[in-house]
C-alpha cells in the first residue's frame, strides 16, 4: 500500500514533520514503513521554459525547431517532434546531462542538421501518465527557469506500507484513516471534510432490491449533468504517486475516494442499466458476466452480482462489468458504494485470480457507516470540479445494517498494570482522546466509545483499548526492567511422561514410524470393519463428507494408510498413541468415556521365500511380541504382568477395555493376550482382502493394543542398586537342542540352575530348527556370564558348569550341543 505525503497534508497539517520522521513515527506507533521514496524525481531536474518561437525544421515534415527560454539569458534551440507544440507556451524542459525515467540521459546533439539542446517532455517522458500524443503544456502561471517540480507544486514522497500490519485495520486502507493516525501521534487537529450528501431532485429514485445477506447496504444515487474528461492535474499528479494509472475524470475520482477514505465506490453509466434498477443477488448456475478487464468470467453461486435487468452489471466488491462502464461520452450515472461481507468476497476473489483494489479492501470488513460518507465525498468533489453536476433523485439506501460502534469497558489501573509504567490518568484520557476514542467517567473504571470505523474487527476488547494506549505512548519510552519472579517447577505428569518414552522406543531400536491422525474415521473403513452400526460420536458439521464418526479405538486410524504405505514399501511399521470415544459410557455431563491407547501395526509383503504361510504369520506374530515385550521390558514392568497367553474362544469383555474382549480386525486364532494390558494379533484375513491386500499387496499384517491407564498402574520391577564386580567374568556360549514346543525361559531356569549362583547374566543369541536335529527339535544358544563376587573363575569352574548343564537339559528332554 501506497501513501502520498502531499495527500496526507490534506488532513493534516504536516508542517515541521518532514517525510523521513514521519515514516518513523508511523512505524513505532502505527504500521511498519517498508520503504520511502520521491515522487517523480527527475521533476527537480527538468525545468519550466518558454517557447519564444517555432518554426518548421527544414529538413523533415514532421519536426519543429523551437527557441525556449528556460531562464538562462539566451534561449535555447531545440527540435521536437510534437504537433502540438506553438509559441508562447510553457512546457517543461530536459537539458542535457538530465536523466529521464528509463535510463534515456539527454545530451547536446544535432537532430537532421540542427542543433537540439535537449527536450520538450511530454508526460509519458516524465513517468507522469500514458499522454504521448503531444507535448505536456504547463499551466501559464508555472514560472520559467525554476524545477517542474517546484513550480507546480508536486514535490511529493511516497510511503509504502507493509499490508500485513494493517490487515486488522479497515480504517487504514484510505489517506484519511492514516492522516488520523498522524493526528494522534503528534497532537494535532483533523482538518474537517465536509462529506455530507448535497440536497437532491425531485426525480425517480434508482430502484435497489437486495436479496442477499451478503450485502448489508447498498446506496445508490442518480448523478446528472456531468461531462467526463481529463481529470484536473491535482487529482492524477496524487493517483500516480500512489501507483494509479490516471484514465479520465470518472474513473479518477471514483478511484481517488476510495483511496481518500478507504471506501470502495463504482459509477455505472446510467443509460445502459435497466429501467427496473439494481438488484443484489448471488450467481445463478452457468452464469457468465465480462469483467472491465475484458475476461469472460464463469459465475458461481457463492458469487455475489449486482444486475440489472435480470444480468449481471458488476462482480459485487471486486470488478465491474464491461456491458455498464463509463466512456467518455457519458453525462448520466448511478453512483453505487455498498457494503459486503469480506468472506464471500476474498472467496469470489481468490477462486477467480481476480484481486483488485476494491475487493483488498472489502475483504477487511469496512464499516457500513462509511458508505454515505464516501458518496457524499465524491459528489461534493465532482461539483467542485464541474458544479453543474446534481444529484437527479433522493437517495437510494437499502439494507438491514446497523452500526457496528460499541462502547467497551477500561480500568486506567489496568493498563498501567499491563504496560508497566505508571501513566496518569489524565495521560490516558488524553491518548484516548487523539485516538478518537471518548473516555467517560472518573473512577476505577471508564466506558469508552469506540467509532464505527474501528469497531468492526479492531477494537473488540479492554486489552486492545491498552494496546492503543501503549502504542501512541511509545513502547520504546517504557524504560527496561530485568524480569523477576520465582519459578515454579512443571508438575511431573507420569502420563506424559509415559508416552515419551513409549515413543523413543519404538522409533528407535523398532524402527516404527509414528502417525498422528485425525480422531475421524470414514464410513467406508467402519463399514469393512463392521462395526457401522456401533455407537459412535458424530459430528454435526463433519470435515469431509462420509468422515462423521469418531474412532471407538485407535488401531482402525492405522488402517487408513495401510495399503498406500504398502504400495511405497515391502515392510510397514506405524504406531499412535490417542484416544477413542464410547459414547455408551458417557459421564454425568454428557461426555464420552475416552480410551487412551498404543496402537502397533505391522505389515510385510508374502515373499516366495519366506516360507509356509502359516510359519510366516507366525513368525510375524512372535516378532511384534518381541518388540512389545522390549517396550514393556525398557517401560520397567514386571515380567508376570505381561507373560503372552492364548485367547480363549469366546472369551468375555469389551474392546476398548483393559483385558476387554478381540475387537472386529483382530483374527481370534491367532491372537495373544498380554495380561491385562492389552493383546497382538493378526489382522483378519477377510479384512484384509476387503482393505486391498492383495495380488501384488498381499501382506501379513499383525497388531498389537496396549491401554496407556493399564502400562501406568502395572507393577514395576524393583531397581536394586548392584556394585561393579571387584573380579572379572567368564563368557561361555552355549547351545541346547530341545523339543520344539520348550519355551526358551525353561531354558534361561536349566541354566541358571547349573551356575548355582554364578550365572550373572545370558542373552538369546539364536534360533535353530532344521534337519540336522530332527523332527519337533529346535537349537537355542546363549552366552552366558559366569561371575563371583569372591574370586577370579578358572577353567575348571567352566568344566563343572557344562557337566551340570547337561545333565539339567536331559531332565527336559533335550542335549546340550557340542558343535
Amino acid at each position: 500500500m501506497h501513501l502520498s505525503y502531499r495527500w496526507l497534508a490534506r488532513h493534516v497539517d504536516l508542517s515541521g514533520i518532514t517525510p523521513q520522521q514521519l515514516a518513523a513515527d508511523l512505524t513505532l506507533s502505527t504500521a511498519e514503513v517498508e520503504g520511502l521514496s520521491r515522487f517523480a524525481p527527475c521533476l527537480s531536474d527538468v525545468t519550466v521554459g518558454l517557447v519564444k518561437t517555432r518554426v518548421k525544421h527544414p529538413d523533415s515534415d514532421h519536426l519543429s525547431v523551437c527557441t525556449v527560454d528556460v531562464g538562462q539569458g539566451e534561449p535555447l534551440q531545440i527540435v521536437c517532434g510534437a504537433p502540438n507544440v506553438d509559441a508562447g507556451q510553457k512546457v517543461a524542459v530536459a537539458l542535457a546531462g538530465v536523466e529521464l525515467p528509463g535510463g534515456l540521459k539527454l545530451k547536446k546533439t544535432k537532430i537532421r542538421g540542427q542543433e537540439s539542446n535537449g527536450m520538450i517532455c511530454s508526460e509519458r517522458e516524465l513517468g507522469l501518465g500514458e499522454e504521448h500524443s503531444g507535448i505536456w503544456v504547463l499551466a501559464p502561471s508555472a514560472e520559467v527557469g525554476r524545477p517542474v517540480a517546484a513550480a507546480l507544486d508536486l514535490e511529493d514522497w511516497v510511503i509504502e506500507i507493509d499490508n500485513k500490519s494493517v490487515t486488522h485495520r479497515p480504517d487504514l486502507w484510505g489517506h484519511r484513516g492514516f492522516a488520523r493516525e498522524i493526528a494522534a501521534i503528534h497532537s494535532r487537529t483533523l482538518k474537517p471534510l465536509d462529506t455530507s450528501l448535497p440536497a437532491a431532485g425531485s426525480g425517480p429514485a434508482i430502484p435497489v432490491k437486495i436479496e442477499s445477506q451478503a450485502c448489508p447496504r447498498y446506496l445508490a444515487l442518480a448523478l446528472e449533468g456531468v461531462a467526463n474528461g481529463r481529470s484536473p492535474d491535482w487529482m492524477r499528479h496524487l493517483l500516480l504517486a500512489v501507483g494509479q494509472r490516471p484514465i479520465d475524470l470518472l474513473v479518477d475520482l471514483s478511484n481517488f475516494v476510495m483511496l481518500d477514505l478507504g471506501q470502495p465506490n463504482h459509477l455505472f453509466d446510467r443509460q445502459r442499466l435497466a429501467a427496473d434498477g439494481i438488484v443484489v443477488r448471488e450467481a445463478r448456475a452457468g452464469e457468465r458476466m465480462q469483467t472491465l478487464d475484458g475476461e469472460e468470467r464463469a459465475l458461481e453461486s457463492t458469487d455475489l452480482l449486482i444486475t440489472s435487468g435480470g444480468a449481471p452489471v458488476a462482480l459485487a466488491g471486486v470488478m465491474g462489468g464491461e456491458a455498464s462502464k463509463v466512456e467518455a461520452g457519458t453525462h448520466s450515472l448511478v453512483l453505487e458504494v455498498a457494503s459486503f461481507l469480506p468472506a464471500g468476497i476474498r472467496r469470489t476473489s481468490a477462486r477467480l485470480g481476480l484481486r483488485s483494489e476494491a475487493s483488498a479492501r472489502f475483504e477487511k470488513h469496512l464499516s457500513p457507516t462509511l458508505v454515505a460518507q464516501a458518496a457524499g465525498h465524491l459528489v461534493r468533489l465532482l461539483q467542485s470540479i464541474q458544479p453543474g453536476a446534481r444529484i437527479a433523485a433522493p437517495v437510494s439506501d437499502a439494507g438491514a445494517w446497523q452500526d457496528p460502534a460499541r462502547t467497551l469497558s477500561l480500568r486506567p489501573a489496568r493498563v498501567r498494570e499491563v504496560l508497566g509504567i505508571e501513566l496518569s490518568d489524565e495521560d490516558i484520557r488524553s491518548i484516548l482522546t487523539r485516538l478518537e476514542l471518548l473516555p467517560r467517567g472518573t473512577g476505577a473504571e471508564w466506558s469508552v466509545s469506540v467509532p464505527a470505523i474501528r469497531a468492526t474487527k479492531d477494537l473488540t476488547a479492554e486489552h486492545d483499548l491498552i494496546e492503543e494506549v501503549g502504542r501512541i505512548h511509545r513502547y520504546g519510552n517504557i524504560a527496561e526492567r530485568p524480569l523477576s519472579g520465582e519459578l515454579t517447577p512443571v508438575a511431573r505428569d507420569p502420563r506424559l511422561q509415559l508416552v515419551r518414552r513409549i515413543e523413543d522406543r519404538l522409533a528407535g531400536g523398532a524402527c516404527f514410524h509414528q502417525t498422528i491422525s485425525y480422531s475421524f474415521l470414514p464410513d467406508a473403513l467402519l463399514e469393512s470393519l463392521g462395526t457401522l452400526a456401533q455407537p459412535h460420536v458424530q459430528v454435526v458439521n463433519p470435515v469431509a463428507e462420509g468422515v462423521s464418526r469418531l474412532r471407538r479405538e485407535v488401531f482402525p486410524s492405522l488402517l487408513t494408510g495401510l495399503v498406500e504405505n504398502r504400495r511405497q514399501r515391502a515392510d510397514v511399521r506405524v504406531f499412535e498413541i490417542g484416544k477413542g470415544y464410547l459414547p455408551e459410557h458417557s459421564d454425568a455431563s454428557g461426555e464420552p468415556r475416552e480410551v487412551h491407547e498404543l496402537a502397533l501395526l505391522w505389515a510385510r509383503a508374502r515373499g516366495s521365500d519366506a516360507g509356509p504361510a502359516a510359519s510366516w504369520d507366525a513368525d510375524l506374530l512372535l516378532h511384534l511380541q518381541g518388540v512389545v515385550e522390549d517396550l514393556l521390558l525398557h517401560l520397567g514392568l514386571a515380567s508376570e504382568s505381561f507373560r503372552a497367553a492364548p485367547v480363549e474362544p469366546g472369551e468375555p469383555g469389551e474392546p476398548g477395555e483393559p483385558g476387554g474382549g478381540l475387537p472386529r480386525w483382530a483374527n481370534p486364532g491367532r491372537a495373544k493376550r498380554l495380561g491385562n494390558l492389552g493383546f497382538l494379533a493378526h489382522l483378519d484375513p477377510a479384512l484384509a482382502r476387503r482393505l486391498g491386500l492383495s495380488g501384488e499387496l498381499a501382506s501379513d499384517a499383525a497388531g498389537a493394543v496396549l491401554s496407556i491407564d493399564a502400562l501406568l498402574s502395572a507393577p514395576r520391577r524393583s531397581v536394586l542398586y548392584r556394585s561393579v564386580p571387584r573380579f572379572p567374568g567368564t563368557k561361555v556360549d552355549v547351545a541346547l537342542a530341545v523339543p520344539a514346543e520348550l519355551p526358551a525361559d525353561q531354558g534361561v531356569a536349566a541354566i541358571e540352575r547349573a551356575g548355582k549362583g554364578l550365572v550373572a547374566g545370558t542373552e538369546l543369541f539364536d534360533l535353530y530348527q532344521g534337519p540336522n536335529l530332527g523332527p519337533g527339535r529346535k537349537s537355542l544358544a546363549w552366552h552366558v556370564l559366569l561371575q563371583d563376587e569372591n574370586r577370579t573363575l578358572d577353567e575348571q569352574d567352566g568344566q563343572k558348569f557344562q557337566k551340570r548343564l547337561r545333565a539339567e537339559v536331559e531332565r527336559l528332554g533335550g542335549e546340550l550341543r557340542s558343535e
